[in-house]
């Protein structure tokens, strides 16, 4: 019996498999598309978020390649790209970063010469993706709600005292609050101050705001709370257990 109260934990490691599989792809796959294309025939890049900018280099989603009043000779910001006309597995990988990312040059890397389909800070945030599901793979339990499957994660001594005090939520929320936070500062500080940040720093206020994500995202897809016969069947750290309060709300005892 695992630690849960369940026989096996098949499921969660499934779940965390996806979601390392699906995030590991794309993460490698921003490095090895720039290299599938000609040299030095993407970028600079400068879309914007949640838009389609570089579908085409005129017509339907040609933002990023319409002339700017800031442009060159020609009025062109930068060499026209169109991740339509590449090869399959680019145009795949690049119009994901288009609907995805601003894809601001001076935030991005480049590899063979080329601008990467995303920025240094959604590379950080896949790569804590990533690490959020391998973590969840191998560590994470179906405890009932997604909360709880979230705390899961922590060292059993540690929640011990937490759920006899019944004061998970609170954990749960600063665990999460801790993992954003060095995010939203860079961030911030650069939207309501002077101060920029490197690419170095998105990439690492990235990770664990994207490890968060990972953690958070396995939970929502493993808590079922159909896995058990009742909330009493869940094991919780401390010899804690779900019972039904007079208000109609479970809470742990």
């Amino acid at each position: 019996m695992e630690r849960n109260g369940l026989p096996d934990r098949m499921r969660e490691a499934k779940i965390g498999r996806w979601v390392l599989g699906v995030c590991g792809f794309l993460l490698v796959s921003f490095f090895l598309a720039p290299m599938t294309l000609e040299e030095g025939s993407v970028g600079p890049l400068q879309g914007r978020a949640n838009a389609i900018d570089y579908y085409s280099e005129d017509g339907f989603g040609s933002h990023g390649n319409q002339a700017t009043s800031e442009g060159g000779a020609d009025g062109q910001c930068c060499p026209a790209f169109a991740w339509s006309e590449v090869n399959f597995y680019a145009a795949i990988i690049y119009g994901f970063g288009d609907v995805n990312c601003h894809q601001k040059s001076e935030r991005s890397w480049e590899v063979n010469n080329n601008q990467l389909p995303v920025c240094t800070r959604d590379v950080g945030i896949f790569a804590g993706l990533f690490i959020g599901g391998v973590v969840f793979s191998r560590r994470g339990w179906n405890r009932w709600t997604v909360r709880d499957t979230c705390l899961s994660l922590l060292p059993e001594s540690m929640l011990h005292g937490v759920y006899a005090k019944n004061q998970r939520t609170m954990l749960w929320l600063a665990c999460g609050m801790l993992l954003c936070v060095p995010l939203i500062a860079d961030g911030f500080l650069q939207l309501l101050t002077s101060y920029e940040s490197t690419n170095f720093k998105r990439v690492l206020t990235g990770v664990p705001f994207g490890f968060g994500l990972g953690i958070l995202l396995c939970s929502m897809f493993a808590a079922r709370a159909e896995a058990f016969f009742g909330a009493g069947q869940v094991l919780l750290p401390g010899e804690a257990r779900f019972t039904l309060a007079s208000n109609g709300r479970q809470e742990s005892e």
